[in-house]
């Protein structure tokens, strides 16, 4: 990761090593994942770039009656027993991200990021096990943000990559006019959803491109249902639940 300037955000840049190359998780079959994968229930996780509509969907879906357990790190999502996470997210974003490199290493940052990924995780054996567990896409997307970044040689990703594996992947997409219209034309953008200093459309661009690429290779490996760009939330979350094997309240 490129240092940016005192007082600006996280500058993005492509890794060098590519977005195809990284760390192979544990193997099944091995003693650790298969302990880790029999203390979990089943579950699924729903992914996606940037402004693919997963969090509204999973609103939608956290507020249907009964079908589906959510599993996220938003905000609207969080219990009151987790408004800890909302803290550490807008620390994240608000003091650390624009210090990067001069108040905080990114060791640091890393660390930070970890905990909302170990709330997912933890989040997961939690809770009623007669309803299909679905997993917001941060159990995923961070890791693949971290890789174009650079950052995935880091030890915390070894430890991550063990952690245990959905049964299925739903995977939203969404046009590269839609996103971008989505985070009003650059104005809601984050450092984490671009590459460079600067949001523009073509930095979002090449880097929602990489990123597709890259969440794509972390679930290679796992059975992967993809729903296309819907004008309608409803719709997506009837589509998900249909994934899922979950009827339609009648």
């Amino acid at each position: 990761m490129t240092a940016p300037p005192a007082g600006r955000g996280v500058t993005m840049t492509p890794s060098r090593r590519g977005t195809g190359a990284h760390r192979a998780r544990w193997p099944a079959g091995t003693d650790a994942q298969d302990a880790a994968d029999r203390a979990t229930p089943p579950f699924s996780v729903v992914l996606g770039t940037d402004y693919a509509g997963k969090s509204a969907a999973l609103r939608e879906l956290a507020g249907r009656a009964g079908g589906v357990r959510i599993v996220s790190a938003d905000d609207e999502l969080l219990g009151p027993g987790h408004s800890l996470i909302t803290r550490l997210r807008r620390g994240l974003v608000g003091d650390v991200m624009p210090a990067l490199h001069h108040h905080y290493s990114a060791d640091f940052m890393l660390t930070m990021l970890q905990t909302a990924v170990l709330h997912l995780r933890d989040g997961i054996t939690r809770g009623p096990a007669d309803a299909p567990v679905l997993v917001d896409s941060y159990y995923y997307k961070m890791l693949a943000k971290c890789r174009l970044t650079g950052l995935d040689e880091h030890p915390l990703f070894d430890w991550w990559r063990s952690f245990p594996q959905p049964r299925q992947v739903v995977f939203l997409e969404v046009s590269a006019e839609t996103a971008w219209r989505r985070c009003g034309e650059g104005r809601d953008l984050n450092p984490l959803e671009h590459y460079g200093e600067h949001g523009d459309r073509a930095s979002f661009e090449r880097f929602q491109a990489d990123l597709n690429e890259a969440l794509r290779e972390e679930v290679r490996s796992l059975p992967v249902s993809f729903i296309g760009e819907r004008d309608r939330v409803s719709t997506v979350a009837r589509e998900i639940r249909e994934v899922l094997g979950v009827h339609e309240p009648v």
